[in-house]
Parts: C-alpha cells; sequence; structure tokens
C-alpha cells in the first residue's frame, strides 16, 4: 500500500516531466523522498503502531469467572511445500502460545475453562483455521473436549459474529479475546458491536524499526499498520450509513 503510494508519486513525477510541468514535478518528488524516508526509515510505522497497541495489559491478573471461554483468533494457514500437510502461519504461533498459557493457568485456578477457535478456510487449502489450530493445541495439552470450533468466518467481522451464537450455548461469564496486539482494537470493536464483553490479551507485539536507511520491513509494517485503521474507519462508516448488522446490546449473551 504505500510503496504503491511511493511508486504512484514518482510515476507521476515522471510524466509531468514530460509534459514540462517542472514545479510540480519537483514537488512530487520531495513529497516522494518524505514518504521513503518517513515510512521506510521507521518513524510513521512506529508511531501508527504504537497507538494501534496501546492500552492493552499484558501481565495483568486475570479474575476468572465460573465458565471461561479464551477465544484465539486466527493468523492465517500455509501449505507445506511437498507434504500437502495444512499448518498455522508463522504469525499464529504467539497467539496459539498464549493461549495454552491463559488454559493451563484457568486449569490451576479450578476454573472451567474452554478454548474457542474461530476462523474457516480463507484461503481455500481444504482445512479451515479453527481444524489446523486445534490440532496443534492438543499436541500442547489442551483437552479435544475443551475445544469449541467455529469454522465459518472468513474475516474479524464475521469471527465476533459468529463466535457469539457459540459463547451463548456455553453459558459463558468470561471471555478472553487472544490476539496479536497491532490487531486487538479493531477485534475489541468488533466483537462488542455483537454484544461480546470480552478481556483483550496481546500474544505479541510489533514494531517499526529506526534506520538510516530506507527498509522494506517498515513498509510491511506500516501496511499492517494502516490495514487496521482501515477496518476501523469502515466500521464506523458503515455504521454511519446503517449498512452494519444491528449492534447486540450489551450483556445479551
Amino acid at each position: 500500500m504505500t510503496l504503491n503510494v511511493l511508486l504512484a508519486l514518482i510515476a507521476l513525477a515522471v510524466v509531468l516531466a514530460c509534459l514540462k510541468w517542472c514545479r510540480c514535478s519537483r514537488v512530487l518528488l520531495w513529497l516522494a523522498l518524505i514518504v521513503l524516508l518517513a515510512v521506510g526509515c521507521g518513524p510513521v510505522p512506529r508511531w501508527l503502531l504504537a497507538r494501534l497497541q496501546s492500552g492493552h495489559a499484558t501481565t495483568a491478573a486475570i479474575d476468572w469467572g465460573q465458565r471461561n471461554v479464551i477465544v484465539l483468533l486466527g493468523a492465517g494457514t500455509v501449505r507445506v511445500a511437498g507434504s500437502g500437510e495444512v499448518e498455522p502461519s508463522l504469525f499464529a504461533y504467539g497467539r496459539i502460545g498464549k493461549t495454552v498459557q491463559l488454559y493451563r493457568a484457568c486449569r490451576q485456578a479450578g476454573r472451567e475453562c474452554k478454548v474457542e477457535l474461530s476462523g474457516g478456510d480463507a484461503r481455500g487449502l481444504g482445512r479451515p483455521e479453527a481444524a489446523v489450530y486445534a490440532g496443534e493445541l492438543q499436541r500442547l495439552g489442551v483437552a479435544a473436549a475443551d475445544l469449541l470450533l467455529e469454522s465459518r468466518s472468513m474475516n474479524t467481522w464475521q469471527n465476533a459474529q459468529f463466535s457469539g451464537p457459540l459463547l451463548k450455548a456455553y453459558g459463558a461469564d468470561r471471555v478472553l479475546l487472544v490476539s496479536s496486539g497491532f490487531h486487538l482494537r479493531r477485534a475489541m470493536l468488533y466483537f462488542t458491536h455483537f454484544g461480546i464483553h470480552a478481556v483483550p490479551v496481546p500474544a505479541d507485539h510489533v514494531d517499526g524499526v529506526l534506520s538510516w536507511l530506507p527498509l522494506s520491513y517498515n513498509f510491511a509494517m506500516a501496511d499492517l499498520a494502516l490495514h487496521e485503521y482501515a477496518g476501523i474507519v469502515r466500521y464506523h462508516v458503515y455504521n454511519a450509513m446503517g449498512w452494519n448488522v444491528t449492534a447486540t446490546k450489551p450483556g445479551a449473551l
């Protein structure tokens, strides 16, 4: 996204230079240079990600209820080259590890605890995320009987929409929402829309890297943050236009 903007500015500057609009061309080239340095050298992605990831405690003690559900939001799946097997993506393991940690803490506290895995086969690999992640959790000691699978959702909005009935059917009185720090603000917005009062638990955090030279990594981090902001803005616009489904009243679950 940001790299495309940079390339578009340069291309437009070249076109304007060919048309002898030299002043406009120079302005666009200076603007492209500013984008290159501000994003590629780290300040912009660091600022965007700091705002996204602030406010979520990472060490606060969990006040467990009697019927707890840990909702694990997926981070995609990949097909293993040469084997055809499907496994969680690289970005999923922080979330999986945090979920197992919370599950063990809940069981040690003597409370009833379920893990809901929310995610369908968005990439068309033949297995839904929920099923793939379930296998990983069982190998890490989570009992199969304690797993709730939601295998229809294709995005974060549907994660929230389809999780509601499962949580209501189980009668959860405490819901923990596990995802990456950069994703939690948008996820919490969507889950709250569907009447799910959840405790956000960040599994991992990312940041830009300050550098004297532009880095492709920083462009990727900026795009990651902008994707989240776009989802938040889209939610509020859709609400204003009446395009979202009617919000569920808090506590309806």
